[in-house]
């Protein structure tokens, strides 16, 4: 397996280039946007990329699915697959308990119960 040395080369000046770009971004939408609707002060580059980092905590996390991202929807299919009628209809009316009543109360088909 050939040895992706490049990438070294490449990553530290992208990753610069992309931080630098988003910080201006989101700095010019705060500076166009929030002074005029909301009377709020402008902000610096650094606030920018202050609130872009804060941001991405508190709604974007910071990745750790891996490669596999469908794996673990696929592996509840799995599961119900191999479940029999009796334990699908408690898995259900546990579901419903913990839902308030959400969804049609004659299961799949929502027929009444």
């Amino acid at each position: 397996m050939r040895k992706k040395w490049w990438l070294f080369l490449v990553a530290p000046p992208a990753l610069v280039l992309f931080t630098w770009a988003f910080g201006e971004i989101v700095m010019h939408l705060w500076n166009w946007l929030a002074p005029a609707l909301f009377g709020w002060h402008t902000i610096t580059f650094w606030q920018g990329l202050g609130l872009l980092v804060l941001c991405r905590i508190l709604f974007g996390g910071w990745g750790g699915h891996g490669g596999d991202r469908g794996r673990g929807r696929r592996m509840s299919g799995e599961r119900w697959e191999r479940m029999s009628p009796e334990e699908r209809e408690k898995f259900r009316a546990k579901m419903r308990s913990r839902c308030g009543g959400f969804g049609a109360p004659g299961g799949e088909t929502g027929e009444p119960a």
